[in-house]
């Protein structure tokens, strides 16, 4: 009998069966694509209407994907809707695979972060104003052309910003009404205007985990369906 079989006598038959079945790819191993890096970012949620899901952090370590850990997340109020027809003001997590483009905070880098990484000031904002020539983009002070209203005052968030990492959506060449100020954060109270949150601890780990050298990325999605993680 070959190794790993299994023999079943039914009626004086002997049925050669296979053993248990092998386990499933990584996830990361069944995505189409991880951005190139070998260090990846995956946030899903079990459905588009969630607010809940995990975050998980991954190594690929020769030649494959690795879990180096993982942590609750939460997203956006009114759950996750596909990146590239987002709307702005929607209260939606965008889903599809991101560059992170660098990390910030109110408080210092954890030790051992190696991520640039940008202090949060008293003049610090994000501007999400569509009709300035800074949409989607830090400014330091606030633009003339940025409304205050339609901006983020960094500093003002206060432990949801002490860490967080800048998701890359709608960043390089950003379209109006898209969306805007989306990123990796210590979670508050409860859901996110449109960010992905994790606890305190958590998003340390990830700082001090999180290699440029090795380009991460981040991939958020569902775990079926039309938005599924593994599509992007």
């Amino acid at each position: 009998m070959r190794p790993g079989a299994v023999a079943l006598a039914v009626s004086g038959l002997v049925v050669l069966g296979a053993g248990p079945p092998a386990p499933s790819p990584p996830l990361p191993a069944r995505m189409t694509d991880t951005g190139g890096g070998t260090q990846l970012i995956t946030a899903v949620a079990p459905r588009a209407a969630s607010t809940r899901g995990t975050v998980t952090w991954w190594d690929l370590r020769d030649g494959r994907w690795v879990r180096a850990g993982s942590a609750p997340a939460r997203f956006g109020a009114n759950g996750l809707a596909e990146g590239a027809s987002r709307k702005q003001g929607t209260n939606t997590t965008p889903t599809g695979l991101y560059g992170l483009p660098y990390a910030f905070g109110i408080r210092a880098a954890p030790r051992g972060t190696a991520y640039p990484y940008r202090r949060v000031h008293r003049d610090s904002w994000w501007c999400q104003d569509n009709d300035s020539r800074s949409y989607n983009r830090w400014t330091e002070p606030r633009a003339a052309d940025c409304r205050a209203a339609e901006s983020e005052h960094l500093i003002s968030y206060g432990e949801r910003y002490a860490h967080a990492l800048v998701i890359g959506f709608n960043y390089a060449r950003p379209v109006r009404g898209r969306g805007a100020g989306i990123f990796l954060h210590v979670v508050g109270r409860g859901a996110t205007a449109g960010c992905v949150s994790v606890p305190k601890d958590a998003m340390r780990t990830i700082l001090t985990w999180a290699d440029p050298a090795k380009r991460p990325h981040i991939a958020v999605g569902t775990a079926t369906g039309a938005t599924a993680v593994t599509r992007y």
